[in-house]
């Protein structure tokens, strides 16, 4: 299914896949976190990006000729920024919730618009940046919510969750650039070499061995390699500001997922922020119907013309 979705071609099916995708992996990664005696969130983070590492490994090996590094610096600016937002991101999901925790890491599409717009020259029109707006508004309504009323708290998790979105932002636009050149399996490993060497330092404390959080490392390994690719190879079809949209689709998802995974409540403002999402992402999508950028199929690269 994710290889047919890939050679498809279709982006905006791909980025809400991976939204969904994502979303599910906050919760799966809090489980492994907090069950019993979990991974932290260095190992967890190494875990990760060891399966994705090997994953992409074995692809290169079935099909040589897929591994064709081009922008080798900026490669190595997405494996560094995207590496150490995933980690902090996992910092986060091990002190605060999973829905807050992917919430905050959400807000990634807005500095990467930011990024975007005075690095790539995608600029967002104004009903599209009115969109992001409103699943943002969103974002930030179900951060607010708490079971004693409206409280915005910032401790070192919000913290955490917070940075990972500053470098995830700019993780995204270095996508967008290098998807001119670089096909998503090439990129994607950068990605997870990275990650690894930022994580592994910090993971020589004791392993857990109790084989279910080592199932859920697992399942938040398979599921990460998934969205990520899905990500990637929409990022060669799409502009930031459009994909930022559909992106705000995870933090909707992660709160979601929670609620059936960790039992973590939903408040009456929390619920009013989903909806307002889905509206939001809902408008962008229709704003973005039927029109095409560019792009190619799985491990080819897009048109240069989609810079």
């Amino acid at each position: 299914m994710l290889r047919a979705l890939l050679r498809g071609g279709d982006a905006r099916g791909a980025l809400f896949a991976a939204g969904a995708l994502f979303g599910l992996m906050g919760p799966l990664a809090r489980l492994a976190c907090i069950s019993g005696r979990g991974f932290s969130a260095p190992q967890l983070a190494t875990v990760r990006f060891g399966i994705g590492a090997l994953g992409c490994l074995a692809l290169f090996a079935a099909r040589p000729g897929l591994f064709r590094p081009v922008q080798h610096r900026l490669l190595l600016t997405r494996g560094a920024l995207g590496g150490l937002a995933a980690l902090l991101y996992f910092v986060a999901l091990a002190l605060i919730p999973a829905g807050k925790a992917t919430l905050l890491n959400s807000a990634h599409p807005i500095f990467a618009t930011l990024i975007a717009s005075f690095t790539l020259g995608e600029r967002p029109t104004l009903s599209l940046g009115m969109a992001l707006a409103i699943a943002t508004a969103g974002v930030l309504c179900v951060l607010g919510g708490s079971p004693d009323g409206v409280a915005i708290e910032l401790g070192w998790g919000e913290t955490a969750g917070i940075a990972s979105a500053v470098l995830g932002g700019g993780a995204v636009a270095s996508i967008r650039a290098l998807r001119s050149t670089d096909n998503a399996p090439t990129i994607f490993f950068a990605f997870c070499l990275g990650g690894f060497i930022l994580s592994a330092p910090f993971s020589f404390q004791a392993w857990p061995a109790d084989p279910y959080v080592w199932m859920l490392a697992l399942a938040v390994g398979l599921v990460s390699i998934a969205a990520q690719l899905l990500m990637t190879h929409a990022l060669g079809e799409l502009t930031v500001p459009e994909a930022s949209v559909w992106q705000q689709l995870t933090p909707v998802a992660s709160y979601l997922w929670a609620m059936v995974l960790l039992d973590e409540g939903v408040t009456r403002l929390g619920a009013f922020g989903v909806a307002l999402g889905v509206v939001g992402i809902g408008w962008g999508a229709a704003l973005a119907g039927g029109r095409r950028i560019g792009g190619g199929r799985w491990g080819q690269v897009p048109n240069s013309k989609t810079r």
